[in-house]
């Protein structure tokens, strides 16, 4: 029991404290971060309800179950519009989407203790939770009938869950790279896991009916030790773990990191950067040591460009080095080291290459229709500086100038 206690406990604190970082983080799509907050908060609930069941204590079960029952009802919905965010590219809730809390206002009506309403026999209701966990629960826990838990809430949830898969398997993200690859990647993982837990939460009552009961404190261990695995998994994904579970940065904002992950020669000042905002060194491109045969860089430089060319991944404005390094599977700083001393060019440098070609060739066909820097934000480039920098850069000079000399020659 000491041992149940003690993973319970672990598990609460690290999803307690992920959860309050998301919903105070700066960084990052504020929507987003508060939606996963919620999600992971009514998830600390239900470890924290399920170690109160498990020992059969009726006194703070018969507080924190009430407190969480709206964040349950919430989480469903959270997690299809935290998934279909992403899918759509939303950074703030429409007022459509706030019908989808109308269960999680239910269920706060559901808690309130109204005058004249009956007292809760906690002890039965502890009793039959630990039987089966909510879906067995028979005793009335609020205003509304038991079957708010034990048919209401799984049904909400497996409805969510197969909206969530219907919207991200429509929006085809699983065949194609519709939204960057680092987010795409952590939608579909997120989908998983989550798909996992819901199949998780009915082994209890499966078993039983085939006459294999199985002990409340042994699924806390399971659960318990599938969400600490899966939060191992995604701290050694620094894309992952900062960039959506942290936000220690914001992923939307790829100058620095690109700078840092492509300049062959740091300064003291990056490796500064590095430690303030707490991300880890090896995606500085030069922190490791490069030992690569010359059959390797050829075989990298291959797949490399025909990765950026064949996908037109130079179109998309956040691409980061993180992301080509993932799409052909080799680690950033050989990717950096590849592209910086074998292709010529540094990172940004080299994707810009690719945009001003993309602008050069859709000039002549979209001159007369849109402007310059609506031709240039379609190659790739986020403003009109960065374009103009740019151009001058590969060409020499700026592209009046350059349309100018065309037209002379």
């Amino acid at each position: 029991m000491q041992f149940v206690n003690f993973l319970a406990g672990t598990t609460c604190f690290c999803l307690l404290l992920i959860s309050l970082h998301l919903f105070f983080a700066k960084n990052g799509s504020r929507t987003q971060n508060i939606l996963l907050s919620i999600l992971l908060f009514a998830r600390f609930g239900q470890v924290l309800n399920s170690l109160f069941i498990t020992t059969g204590r009726t006194e703070p079960l018969s507080i924190f179950f009430q407190f969480f029952t709206p964040f349950y009802f919430a989480a469903p919905a959270c997690f299809y519009l935290y998934i279909t965010g992403f899918v759509y590219e939303k950074t703030a809730l429409s007022k459509r989407d706030w019908f989808h809390f109308i269960p999680s206002l239910l269920a706060i009506i559901h808690i309130i203790p109204w005058p004249g309403s009956e007292a809760l026999n906690w002890e039965l209701i502890v009793k039959e939770l630990h039987a089966d966990g909510y879906l067995s629960l028979e005793a009335k826990s609020g205003l509304f009938p038991s079957y708010i838990h034990s048919l209401f809430r799984p049904l909400l949830t497996m409805t969510y869950l197969g909206l969530t898969w219907f919207t991200v398997v429509k929006s085809k993200i699983l065949k194609k790279n519709i939204i960057d690859h680092t987010t795409q990647h952590w939608a579909i993982f997120l989908l998983k896991i989550a798909t996992f837990f819901q199949l998780l939460g009915l082994l209890p009552v499966i078993l039983r009916n085939i006459s294999l009961p199985i002990e409340n404190s042994i699924f806390v261990v399971i659960n318990c030790a599938a969400l600490l695995l899966i939060l191992l998994y995604a701290l050694h994904k620094p894309s992952l773990f900062y960039g959506f579970l942290l936000v220690a940065i914001d992923w939307s904002k790829n100058e620095w990191k690109e700078k840092l992950a492509t300049d062959h020669k740091p300064t003291p000042n990056d490796f500064d950067l590095l430690e303030i905002m707490k991300i880890p060194k090896q995606l500085s491109a030069t922190s490791k040591k490069i030992n690569l045969s010359e059959e390797q860089i050829a075989l990298y430089i291959n797949l490399i460009k025909k990765e950026m060319e064949d996908e037109c991944l130079y179109l998309n404005q956040d691409l980061q080095i993180i992301d080509v390094a993932t799409r052909i599977n080799i680690p950033v700083h050989q990717c950096s080291f590849v592209i910086n001393n074998h292709i010529g060019k540094n990172f940004r440098d080299w994707i810009n290459s690719y945009r001003i070609a993309y602008f050069l060739k859709q000039y002549p066909i979209l001159a007369d229709k849109i402007t310059i820097e609506a031709i240039a934000q379609e190659a790739g480039f986020k403003n009109q500086a960065t374009f103009y920098n740019a151009f001058k850069k590969e060409k020499g000079v700026m592209p009046t100038a350059y349309f100018s000399q065309e037209l002379n020659s």
